[in-house]
């Protein structure tokens, strides 16, 4: 290899999911056995989303936001609310495959 002791080994991977996936790579030689674990991290595309939120004055309104969980393994989110009057929970969980509500409240102080 002329000194350089590295080899690229390019490896083809398309999810049809979001998710971890994890995989083991066996690489045999006469005198070497190597094992190699990998996991992938596949995102969902970033989507853009808006809320409006219609109350009278000093009336709360809740809108329940879906969080479907379609991977491998179960997720749980902590949530930083920025902006005075919203409130939701600080910690949700979801399990596979499951989709749970988080309630994200506006309690207006004023009009």
């Amino acid at each position: 290899l002329g000194g350089n002791d590295t080899v690229e080994f390019p490896i083809k991977f398309t999810p049809k999911y979001p998710g971890c996936y994890h995989c083991q790579i066996l690489l045999k030689s006469s005198c070497d056995i190597r094992v190699y674990e990998i996991a992938f991290v596949v995102n969902a595309d970033q989507a853009d989303a808006q809320l409006e939120f219609l109350t009278p004055a000093y009336q709360a309104v809740t809108q329940e936001i879906p969080i479907s969980n379609i991977s491998s393994e179960d997720w749980r989110f902590e949530a930083h609310l920025e902006g005075q009057c919203f409130h939701g929970p600080p910690v949700i969980n979801v399990p596979v495959g499951e989709t749970v509500q988080y309630p994200l409240t506006f309690k207006p102080v004023a009009e």
